[in-house]
């Protein structure tokens, strides 16, 4: 995986990363999901190296990554903390303004980095996802069905002895599915219990601090400044439980959201990776977007 990349440690004021980057051109830093790591990328990733120096690295509290011990309130798992490694990581690498796409949970920290640092992110692209306070305010009998682990994640002790009893039935995935080294590298992170936990303190933030940092943006008119271009899967499920994703969008930014669907489930990635490096150098290229 990753020919030509660079794997490296990264160490960082406030987090450790680790990081793979490789190509040429403006950067571009790509955030993983939940439970993924930085691989799930593999095929994106060297086809946007054509164009872009592209940087992908596990989030904090994810992969190989460190963990924050969690104060009260998990700051330290919070968006606004992980969008402070963002922009520490490619001030690391030399860059001071970069691209920015996330995926799945991946795509909460790339909003709170565009959000905290407007001169830092020059566009954002937001995959298979909306903010966590859009989402928790049209909260229904619906989601909590559909996205019941948003809920059980973020309670103490018991999500992680239910995971890890049996964390290949409870996450699921195939080598065929994945890729051999993508699903070995998430297979090592699912059976990791400081992992899982990292991971799980992601989604306590997301209940407990993270909404709260979108509201305070919104009560004070705080808006996205660059250019945001919405992606989602046709065969997942954001269409069916928030219709126009376009429409909750654009409260949050000053410039016209743009977006597509691409036809695929969840993990846009893995299943597909070229409509997807096509859709995003497509919005990254784009001359005065």
């Amino acid at each position: 995986m990753f020919e030509d990349f660079t794997l490296e440690m990264i160490k960082l004021p406030e987090a450790t990363l680790r990081v793979r980057h490789g190509g040429s051109g403006p950067p571009l830093l790509l955030l993983h999901g939940h439970p993924r790591t930085h691989t799930t990328w593999y095929k994106v990733a060297p086809l946007l190296a054509r164009h872009f120096t592209v940087v992908c690295p596990d989030l904090r509290g994810f992969g190989k990554s460190s963990k924050p011990v969690d104060p009260h309130g998990h700051e330290a798992s919070s968006k606004r903390a992980k969008a402070r490694d963002c922009v520490d990581l490619m001030q690391h690498l030399g860059f001071g303004a970069f691209h920015l796409a996330g995926h799945d949970r991946g795509c909460y920290t790339a909003f709170r980095a565009a959000m905290d640092h407007p001169t830092r992110v020059m566009k954002l692209a937001v995959l298979d996802g909306v903010p966590i306070l859009s989402a928790l305010e049209r909260c229904d009998a619906r989601f909590a069905v559909r996205w019941w682990h948003w809920f059980f994640y973020a309670q103490p002790d018991k999500p992680e002895r239910a995971i890890l009893a049996d964390p290949d039935a409870w996450y699921g995935g195939t080598p065929e599915a994945l890729g051999p080294g993508n699903y070995e590298d998430y297979r090592a992170a699912i059976h990791d219990p400081e992992t899982v936990t990292g991971m799980l303190n992601d989604y306590r933030a997301g209940l407990y601090i993270d909404p709260l940092h979108d509201l305070d943006d919104l009560e004070a008119g705080v808006r996205l400044r660059c250019p945001v271009h919405v992606l989602w899967s046709k065969r997942d499920d954001l269409e069916e439980l928030y219709g126009d994703l376009l429409a909750i969008w654009q409260p949050w930014a000053e410039l016209p959201v743009t977006g597509a669907a691409i036809d695929c489930g969840h993990h846009m990635a893995e299943e597909a990776p070229e409509e997807l490096a096509e859709e995003l150098a497509a919005f990254f290229m784009e001359e005065g977007g």
